[in-house]
């Protein structure tokens, strides 16, 4: 084989593992969003009082050992004092999981009464720092 081509080889081969090396990359979780199912493909920022509300994240490379959490708050809604804790919580990507590529979601089931009309937020946080924000409505 002459030098040309082998460096040409040399090159092709070493673009190759430069790309294997950054797909793996860090653990990232993006693109949180409200949405009426868990795939989150119907996303919407609007609810119906007995609707169950699901917030989707997009998780890459997810290892073992990370933590998702989610916490909820009703911002301003009828007969709640304002930024009301409604409740709390965790997934956490297990050794069987990773890495994990794909969504994860949380999900909360209308009151017994239906959701009282207002404003409500998610916040979602990646081991234990903020990663995304979620708001909708109650109509």
């Amino acid at each position: 084989m002459n030098t040309k081509k082998f460096s040409i080889l040399l090159a092709a081969l070493m673009l190759v593992l430069v790309q294997l090396a950054c797909a793996a990359g860090e653990p990232a979780l993006s693109g949180t969003r409200t949405s009426t199912d868990q795939d989150g493909t119907q996303t919407t920022s609007t609810f119906g009082a007995f609707d169950t509300v699901y917030v989707v994240s997009d998780l890459a490379n997810g290892a073992a050992g990370n933590v998702i959490t989610s916490k909820w708050y009703a911002v301003n809604a009828e007969g709640l004092d304002p930024n009301f804790f409604l409740d709390e919580a965790d997934i956490t990507v297990t050794e069987a999981d990773a890495p994990f590529n794909g969504t994860i979601y949380f999900f909360f089931p209308a009151p017994s009464g239906g959701w009282p009309t207002g404003t409500y937020k998610v916040e979602i946080y990646f081991n234990g720092a903020l990663s995304g924000t979620a708001e909708f409505s109650v109509q």
